[in-house]
């Protein structure tokens, strides 16, 4: 079958290049002595980083349908551009990190919270707590909202063009990313 065949979807110029493309790659392989040879990453042009950093601080917005899809998509994000820019990477590990502070550290803490006045109500102490326990449930519950309302905020900022920073994480992963 031919290439043409293979792939009827293909323009007759996006064949030509996959055969030219394809006979640069044999050509190489056999050059080489059959050494299977690792391309370069395709580059990210400046518009594709702003959409696709963009969509990592949207990524919070998942959670509002799944619940816990957000960090998965930014994460993902962050494994497909990783290696082809460095701002994508940057704006999706912030992402992916904000909303595991925000929205698992919120529900981890509520949850620990609740667990010790529970345990503490059995020697009546965890009634008295009652009232701070719901205190501090209105508080954090609050926290899921503010990483919303922040990654949309970080959304705008990077489609913008302009490179955004969560206050104190960005520091934080900047540093990770370049080895500092």
């Amino acid at each position: 079958m031919s290439d043409r065949e293979e792939a009827p979807f293909l323009s007759v110029g996006e064949s030509n290049v996959q055969q030219n493309l394809s006979r640069e790659a044999t050509s190489v392989s056999e050059s080489e002595g059959d050494v299977p040879q690792e391309l370069p990453p395709a580059q990210v042009g400046p518009s594709e980083e702003r959409t696709w950093g963009t969509l990592a601080h949207l990524s919070v917005l998942v959670n509002l349908v799944t619940g816990f899809g957000g960090p998965i998509a930014a994460f993902l994000i962050y494994l497909v551009y990783r290696n082809r820019s460095r701002f994508i990477a940057y704006q999706a590990l912030q992402s992916l990190i904000m909303q595991l502070i925000g929205w698992y550290g919120a529900g981890a803490l509520i949850g620990i919270l609740w667990a010790i006045v529970g345990v503490l109500s059995a020697l009546i102490i965890g009634v008295v707590l009652l009232p701070f326990a719901l205190m501090f449930t209105l508080v954090l519950g609050l926290l899921p909202l503010g990483t919303l309302v922040y990654g949309c905020y970080g959304a705008y900022q990077v489609s913008q063009g302009k490179d955004f920073r969560y206050w104190l994480i960005g520091d934080w992963v900047r540093g990770t990313l370049t080895g500092r």
